[in-house]
């Protein structure tokens, strides 16, 4: 028996509302392919200049001095240092045990942050500055920000007492202070897996040429 003509009205009804459903559907999708393109783009730019920029203050950072440990030889050049860096961590120190401890962590330091500026200076051979700012322990690290000290580290005390603390202990305590950025995970351990992982990679490889 055929179909009734109001069936098949109804079959055209609803073919014509589900092509016209898709063809709007279509649209919507082009129109959002079109959006997250430009989207994407847009944030692909920022990200540029972002990164231009990163590489603009990297390149500065590395002319005056940052990325290495140094030390300032003429109390004069001090106000220098601190005038020209953001960040600075001064270590006023003496030809001692402690303080070349101190200075063990602080050479891997100034190389993981490079946002900051890190030097050392010979307190007895400083009177004037080791007057000014109070030094009487050694080692002490002046924390200084925008050319002003916003504190201190004195010896060993919050580093657990002992001179067997962590790079990743004076780290943390730098950040504290935001002597340094810190985003809550070592950047010294992330120093430490990248290399434990190219050494296994290394490995991996001359095991299988031995294998070959």
């Amino acid at each position: 028996m055929d179909p009734s003509p109001i069936q098949h009205l109804i079959e055209s009804q609803v073919l014509t509302v589900a092509k016209t459903l898709e063809s709007q559907i279509d649209d919507e999708i082009a129109a959002l392919d079109r959006l997250d393109t430009d989207d994407i783009e847009a944030l692909r730019e920022r990200r540029l200049i972002q990164m231009k920029k990163a590489a603009e203050r990297r390149k500065h950072w590395v002319t005056i001095g940052h990325g290495e440990y140094g030390e300032i030889m003429v109390e004069k050049e001090f106000f220098g240092v601190v005038k020209g860096s953001e960040r600075v961590v001064c270590h006023f120190y003496r030809e001692n045990w402690p303080c070349k401890v101190m200075d063990k962590h602080l050479a891997i330091l100034a190389k993981q942050h490079i946002e900051t500026r890190f030097v050392k200076i010979n307190a007895e051979k400083s009177p004037f500055l080791a007057e000014k700012l109070k030094i009487v322990v050694l080692p002490t690290l002046a924390l200084i920000k925008n050319a002003k000290v916003e504190d201190y580290v004195v010896g060993f005390n919050e580093l657990g007492g002992t001179d067997e603390f962590s790079t990743e202990e004076l780290e943390e305590r730098l950040a504290k202070s935001h002597v340094i950025v810190f985003e809550g995970e070592s950047s010294v351990n992330n120093a430490s897996r990248a290399k434990a992982k190219t050494r296994s990679v290394r490995q991996s490889e001359e095991q299988s040429s031995d294998s070959d």
